[in-house]
């Protein structure tokens, strides 16, 4: 068969042989990051001269709920060491949002708190 006659690669195809050489930890890791970099914007918290524009705390709030259930959820699986960072930045985000908060919810109430309990 020649080159001109080849069938074309699915482009889905290397896809697919790429995330099959990622580790479940490292897919875990980076979906927890991006909802990190979210809830972190939403909150207020973009370094940009901007940052309170991009201030959304119900964009937020469903964010840290997301991660929250990820990290809650996963953290038997990953080990302690990516468990831990993970937790610590979960909880900087949790006292942000109440930080951000006019009317703050009360303890065991806010974003991910069902999952992780009270944050203080």
């Amino acid at each position: 068969m020649s080159i001109e006659n080849a069938p074309a690669q699915d482009p889905s195809t290397d896809a697919v042989r790429d995330i099959a050489d990622v580790a479940a930890v490292e897919v875990i890791t980076s979906a927890a990051v991006h909802l990190m970099s979210a809830a972190a914007v939403k909150c207020g918290l973009a370094e940009d001269a901007d940052a309170q524009g991009h201030l959304d705390l119900d964009e937020a709030r469903k964010l840290i709920n997301a991660l929250a259930a990820l990290v809650t959820a996963s953290a038997p699986d990953i080990g302690n060491q990516h468990a831990r960072s993970l937790r610590d930045g979960l909880r900087s985000l949790q006292l942000a949002f109440r930080e951000a908060s006019v009317y703050p919810d009360a303890p065991g109430d806010g974003p991910g708190e069902k999952f992780t309990g009270a944050v203080s």
